[in-house]
């Protein structure tokens, strides 16, 4: 009995240590993302708001400039200034989405569809209930369903895809999808894209699946508890 007791103890501490370890991993991840977030939107914001609105004035300064009729050279540097421009906005998002606190996780992701409408087609599905996240969590969901939209265009031979966002009594749930090859998670799992993905899942404590059928789509569904607040 004695012995028993003793071994019980011993798988109980073991336990706990590995929950501890796992709650140490989590705070980890957590605080890396984190930190790689706020050094994105300091340099997005230089970007978006120095850089940009330089070349917003620079871009004035030119259209009142008197060029002596030479309408060649003033239409040039219009069009080097707007490329420029452009550049710069879409820099600053990729790094960070500076405005979404602001505008809103849905006009984002808008936002964000209206920038593809070129190369893919891309529908957006929001329950009309849906209330607004916490920031980190927002900017974790954007990061998502830009990382997947990319990983797509770049991989799938995709032409739609397909983004449903709503809050249940006590999740959220996001799912993401499109009609392109599909793929092995065992054989792609180590990339980049994937990883990203999973890790800014894990950082909001969210769980997850991959509903993959090759040759014909991927998916992820994404379940984040709806109390999942982050403290520092």
């Amino acid at each position: 009995m004695a012995y028993k007791t003793f071994v019980d103890r011993i798988i109980k501490e073991k336990n706990v240590q590995h929950e501890a370890e796992v709650l140490h991993q989590k705070k980890l991840v957590l605080e890396n993302i984190k930190a790689q977030e706020e050094e994105r939107k300091r340099i997005a914001v230089m970007i978006h708001d120095d850089m940009g609105n330089r070349l917003n004035i620079l871009s004035l300064w030119l259209n009142n400039l008197d060029t002596k009729g030479d309408e060649l050279i003033k239409k040039n540097i219009n069009g080097q200034m707007s490329a420029l421009i452009d550049s710069a906005r879409t820099i600053s998002h990729s790094l960070y989405p500076v405005n979404l606190e602001s505008v809103g996780l849905v006009l984002y992701i808008e936002e964000l569809i209206a920038n593809l409408s070129n190369r893919v087609n891309i529908s957006l599905h929001v329950a009309s209930h849906y209330k607004k996240k916490d920031i980190f969590i927002e900017v974790q969901l954007y990061r998502i369903i830009q990382e997947f939209t990319t990983n797509v265009i770049k991989h799938s031979e995709a032409t739609k895809i397909w983004i449903y966002l709503k809050d249940y009594s006590k999740i959220t749930a996001l799912v993401v999808s499109d009609n392109g090859q599909g793929f092995d998670y065992n054989l792609v799992k180590k990339g980049m894209g994937i990883k990203n993905i999973e890790s800014r899942i894990k950082s909001i404590n969210a769980i997850h699946k991959w509903k993959n059928v090759s040759g014909k789509r991927s998916r992820l569904i994404i379940k984040i508890p709806c109390n999942n607040e982050f403290q520092d």
